[in-house]
């Protein structure tokens, strides 16, 4: 049984409790939410939940400052403690649609990963449904009348071998998976776990297309100029592949624009939340970019958050493929165990990954418009699973889409 209420204190924050009464298996507890519309006071807290491996690098400080600075963002901060111990910060973000309002994670549609920031403990204490319906709770009664609902996104239900906190919360699968490879210590042991033979061919033929102009560099950002042209090169190239492919560019708006170069700018720093690698040709078309990707670093685990390739210079010898072989060739021999490719099912995804993560979106409505939103949400999810599940009918719409925008194009994205 759980009993929940609503509190404002001294500075007019928000405070929601949820107690639980001790049960025949499960001892008495409180959940304790306060909500924080600015990032600062939180920060020692914050801070120190960031160097848990466990939590994703999309909700270290740094990051979700960035956002923050480079969006008009309404902040809804949660602060969630158990028994009076720290046990999660849940950075959100709310955002006014037509209907309703929402409570995201910060900056949800760039991320590649979503966790929350828990402690250590924190499996350990929402460990059944009765305590997940008290946290629910406790997190609904602090966001009420700021939002309709509460939609965290793709979070994995295991994470590295430990069970997200979030599992038992309400919510459905995620249509679109994320993807990973273990790195074994150097690039031969990695090949083999995906046909080492295969890959070495394709690295050849790349190669050897590119020797035809004069061959190529593979480079890394070393300064915030050299990062900032390589992701000024990244939009360029990205703009033109949605636009051939009909698609609306997700990185086109200037406040997007603006968060990843503040990112990039942070090149000296230890935290590493993006870097800059791109295959720079020789020769006859000496200087030019022809693939670049944006790649995070936390400890031994590395997020490719972005990527593209000038298809109309080079496309023919596969840019792309080279760099990522260029850069896990890197990574392994610099400890790195594990590059995630992130989120969203693409054959290329597949060829170089062994480890297929499946994703749910936690659903909490808080008023009827939410609930009504909720179910939009879950008959959208599964419409897209039908579709994806069945691949020629994907295709179909895929090309029925490309006729409409009056574009062509010989390939497919997800």
């Amino acid at each position: 049984m759980t009993n929940s209420e609503i509190t404002m204190d001294g500075s007019g924050d928000r405070r929601a409790h949820a107690s639980l009464r001790a049960g025949p298996t499960e001892a008495a507890g409180r959940f304790e939410v306060s909500l924080h519309s600015s990032m600062e006071p939180l920060e020692a807290e914050w801070r120190a939940l960031d160097g848990l491996s466990g939590n994703s690098l999309h909700h270290a400080y740094q990051w979700c400052r960035a956002w923050a600075a480079n969006h008009a963002s309404h902040l809804a901060l949660l602060r969630v403690t158990f028994d009076g111990e720290l046990l999660l910060i849940l950075p959100l973000e709310v955002k006014q649609g037509r209907l309703f309002r929402t409570a995201r994670l910060i900056g949800t549609e760039h991320s590649n990963l979503n966790t929350g920031l828990f402690a250590h403990n924190a499996s350990g204490v929402i460990t059944s449904p009765t305590r997940a319906d008290a946290l629910a709770r406790a997190i609904s009664g602090a966001l009420r009348g700021h939002a309709d609902i509460v939609m965290l996104d793709r979070l994995p239900g295991n994470w590295r071998g430990d069970p997200n906190p979030f599992a038992l919360l309400p919510g459905v699968a995620n249509p679109n998976p994320s993807f990973q490879l273990p790195l074994l210590g150097g690039i031969q042991p990695t090949l083999a776990q995906i046909n080492a033979k295969r890959r070495r061919k394709k690295m050849r033929i790349s190669e050897r297309r590119l020797a035809e102009t004069g061959g190529y560099d593979y480079v890394i950002a070393r300064t915030s100029d050299e990062a900032h042209t390589l992701l000024d090169t990244f939009f360029r190239q990205k703009a033109e592949r949605f636009a051939t492919l009909g698609l609306p560019d997700v990185f086109q708006d200037p406040e997007t624009q603006a968060f990843f170069h503040a990112l990039a700018a942070r090149v000296d720093d230890d935290a590493r939340l993006m870097e800059l690698n791109a295959i720079r040709l020789r020769g006859e078309y000496d200087g030019r970019i022809v693939a670049v990707a944006g790649i995070s670093r936390k400890a031994d685990h590395v997020i490719c958050q972005f990527g593209s390739i000038d298809e109309a210079l080079a496309g023919d010898a596969s840019p792309g493929e080279l760099l990522f072989y260029r850069m896990i060739e890197r990574l392994s021999a610099e400890g790195v165990r594990l590059f995630d490719f992130g989120v969203g099912d693409q054959p290329y995804k597949r060829s170089w990954c062994t480890i297929e993560t499946p994703l749910r979106d936690i659903v909490l409505p808080l008023t009827l418009a939410g609930r009504l939103a909720s179910l939009r949400h879950h008959l959208v999810v599964r419409a897209k699973r039908v579709i994806k599940a069945n691949r020629a009918l994907y295709a179909r719409i895929q090309r029925a889409r490309r006729r409409r925008q009056g574009k062509t194009f010989a390939g497919g994205a997800d």
